[in-house]
């Protein structure tokens, strides 16, 4: 199904299941236990050996001997694996550095070795056994070292660098100014499950029990690496217990476990160490972000600004965090620049909002900072600077109308893109209203209660809304049981539930009558879950494949498709009323599609809107930040499950507090690894550090996005938080930090006096 044109009444419409705040259906077996994680099957093979990996203790150089002879004899060892007997390995797309490294080293604790064992704990010992001598050579591991030699780097889809009018001389001739720089550092995802895999072996086919959000990526990837045919790899992956980006690609885990089954000749179990996770594997990358800002005295930005650098291993991406200053605020005279240096450091890549996290923990402080400047409400100044417009191309009126968007002239400026939904004005306004914004004293420290400084912060929210094509194949049998297959991953976002919800409102059925099955490299390619985008499309691919289905369910039972109405089980048409279960005829009906994404997303800039209000209380004697309130407003199309989709932007929005208060991954700028690998050192927000939380979803549904007229909404609910956190701190003590994250140490000494 071609989705070439807006949208219009369809079967979703219906909202008698769609819409509605329904308990996830994978529930049940979470909460006792009998979800089948990767690691943790027992159904799929018998007597499994267990691989431990050995991780590289150097971040750059060689290994000038590997001697696995001692390892080799000790109890229970089946098999060693290293570079030196591995085979030709290539390396796949998706991965920076080679997944098995040696004789050369990319990073510190990239793998090396697998030894492969009877039990976890012989596989243990025996790595304890390989000698290892490296020749260590000098890194880099120090971004602000390198910003200087670093060059421009493009981001995905669009240039390192824009600049529209003439930022140079509007921000000279601005009024008010302002010039900030601000940093954020490398973080780690920290998920609950490790990345883990059970590899076995029939014949020349391997299968693959992993934890992967993008089963066609994996597949491809790990085919590529061993250099087999992808038809020869299967990838199973229906429960995944958290990913945040960490498991977009396949890891070691995954190509070790398939290299030690091959060797031992049996199934073999790999989960990466704890400590592993931090350095092994990717993380959020840290940033240098330049902001200047220059505004009229009435509150009009006239000039904006915004260079970042970052770093990861060559041939690495730089963190896009100048991708939401291109489209968020108006202003005629604009740049933005993005510059990436070489870093020996473990692979940067994407995390939860890659870009966009980053980019607002700065753009939202820096907004915020000219506000004051300027003597505006913080709220008012960013809706005076709204814009319905793409500003990098403000050249132009649009229409709505995409049919009325000419191409331009040969040597003419582009033409501005509208967007499809933009509420931003409404988020900040509603929120404002909802939180109590006009309690907000304007300056800083006036507000107390006993020893606590109380300040009260806001920042934007916005996510682009990106899509992608996704296929689903649904079935219907004499029972009249709708099931339905697609690659698609639930990585803990109700995928189960709303992919089940989108078929049982096509086919007119409740959704106990509907089975969902996910995560198999056999079923149809979907979107997966990343990018903010696995929800919307992935629906969108079940909804096309339910259409291919009530089209044969009608021909089948002789109705015309176009009048047939499919609801309460059964199947009407003028007089006639047939139950469902009896289209499907003695052996049943099978339909495949998938939905394919042309160009509106090109006319129609598609992108999703927020605001986050935040309360917050310092103790003016120790500089100990307590968050006390938090409020998300969230206009990001049709709200598929009110549930479930509250239910990530909540944990969004523990993330952005994790950003503002805690997370770090400290750097050995010497060694040139990630210090605190590990839960005990590497700090996340617990209970205690989170109050209750609100979210509002403004009703509006967007027919340019897709069929389901939804949105992404995951990523959407960590953009901004962490600026909200940070601009409440400085109302409550006038203390501005720019250095993330906001950890006492940095106000303590410029806390205002205790009364």
């Amino acid at each position: 199904m071609k989705f070439d044109t807006p949208a219009t009444t369809n079967p979703i419409d219906q909202l008698k299941v769609i819409g509605k705040p329904l308990d996830r259906i994978d529930g049940p077996l979470k909460t006792t236990g009998t979800a089948p994680y990767a690691y943790e099957r027992h159904d799929v093979v018998s007597d499994p050996a267990y691989g431990y990996v050995v991780g590289s203790a150097i971040a750059k150089g060689r290994i000038s001997l590997l001697d696995v002879t001692e390892a080799e004899t000790a109890s229970g060892v089946l098999a060693i694996i290293t570079a030196d007997n591995a085979g030709k390995l290539g390396k796949g797309n998706f991965n920076t550095a080679k997944l098995l490294g040696g004789p050369d080293i990319a990073h510190y604790h990239q793998a090396i070795a697998l030894v492969v064992a009877e039990s976890f704990e012989q596989a243990r010992a025996a790595a304890q056994l390989i000698r290892v001598d490296y020749a260590r050579a000098q890194g880099a591991f120090d971004l602000a070292g390198a910003q200087n030699s670093a060059p421009p780097a493009p981001l995905l889809g669009g240039p390192a660098d824009t600049a529209v009018g003439d930022f140079a001389a509007a921000f000279t001739a601005a009024p008010f100014q302002l010039d900030a720089t601000y940093t954020t550092p490398d973080q780690g995802h920290a998920m609950m499950e490790p990345h883990a895999s059970i590899a076995a072996w029939n014949g020349d086919k391997l299968t693959l029990w992993t934890s992967n959000q993008m089963i066609a990526w994996g597949a491809g990837d790990l085919a590529k690496t061993l250099g087999i045919p992808k038809d020869n790899v299967r990838l199973i992956s229906p429960f995944i217990g958290g990913g945040f980006g960490g498991k977009l690609f396949v890891r070691a885990d995954a190509l070790l476990a398939a290299l030690g089954a091959r060797a031992a000749r049996r199934p073999v179990k790999v989960a990466l160490q704890r400590h592993l996770m931090f350095n092994n594997t990717t993380h959020r990358p840290a940033t240098v972000q330049r902001i200047r800002l220059g505004a009229t005295k009435d509150g009009k930005i006239t000039a904006i600004g915004h260079e970042s650098w970052s770093g990861d291993l060559p041939g690495g991406k730089p963190e896009a965090a100048v991708q939401q200053t291109r489209l968020l605020y108006a202003g005629p005279n604009r740049l933005t620049a993005t510059r990436l240096a070489v870093l020996d450091l473990p692979e940067g890549n994407a995390m939860r909002a890659p870009g966009e996290a980053s980019g607002m923990m700065a753009l939202e402080i820096a907004v915020d900072e000219m506000a004051e400047k300027l003597g505006l409400d913080p709220v008012e100044f960013r809706i005076l600077n709204d814009t319905q417009v793409v500003p990098d191309n403000p050249s132009r009126p649009t229409s709505p109308d995409p049919q009325a968007i000419k191409q331009p002239e040969v040597g003419s400026p582009a033409p501005s893109r509208p967007f499809s939904q933009r509420h931003l004005i409404e988020c900040l306004r509603t929120g404002a209203e909802r939180f109590g914004w006009n309690k907000r004293t304007q300056r800083p420290g006036e507000l107390r209660e006993g020893r606590w400084l109380i300040g009260l912060g806001v920042a934007a929210a916005f996510r682009n809304n990106q899509v992608t094509s996704s296929a689903a194949r649904v079935r219907l049998d004499n029972r009249g049981v709708v099931t339905v297959e697609t690659d698609m991953t639930d990585i803990g976002t109700g995928s189960y539930t709303i992919i089940g919800q989108t078929a049982a409102e096509m086919m007119g059925v409740p959704l106990e009558r509907v089975v969902v099955r996910l995560g198999d490299s056999t079923f149809p390619v979907s979107a997966g879950s990343g990018g903010q985008w696995g929800a919307n499309c992935s629906t969108a691919g079940v909804y096309a494949a339910c259409l291919k289905l009530r089209d044969a369910v009608a021909q089948q039972l002789g109705f015309n498709s176009a009048d047939a109405v499919f609801a309460d089980g059964m199947v009407r048409s003028g007089s006639r009323s047939v139950p469902l279960a009896q289209g499907a005829g003695d052996n049943g009906l099978v339909a495949e599609d998938s939905i394919e994404f042309v160009d509106l997303h090109k006319k129609y800039q598609e992108s999703t809107f927020g605001a986050h209000f935040v309360e917050v209380g310092v103790d003016a004697a120790t500089g100990e930040t307590r968050v006390r309130r938090m409020l998300a407003v969230c206009a990001c199309g049709r709200i598929l499950n009110p549930k479930t989709a509250r239910s990530q932007v909540i944990g969004a929005m523990t993330m952005g507090v994790g950003a503002a208060l805690m997370e770090e991954l400290a750097v050995d700028k010497r060694l040139g690894f990630f210090v605190n690998h590990d839960l005990a050192l590497y700090e996340v927000p617990v209970h205690a550090d989170i109050p209750h939380q609100d979210v509002i979803f403004l009703d509006e549904s967007d027919p340019i996005s897709s069929p389901m007229k939804a949105k992404g909404v995951a990523e959407l609910g960590i953009c901004g938080v962490a600026a909200a956190v940070a601009n409440a701190i400085y109302n409550a003590t006038g203390v501005r930090v720019r250095d993330y994250p906001i950890t006492l140490d940095k106000v303590l000494d410029q806390l205002p006096e205790i009364g």
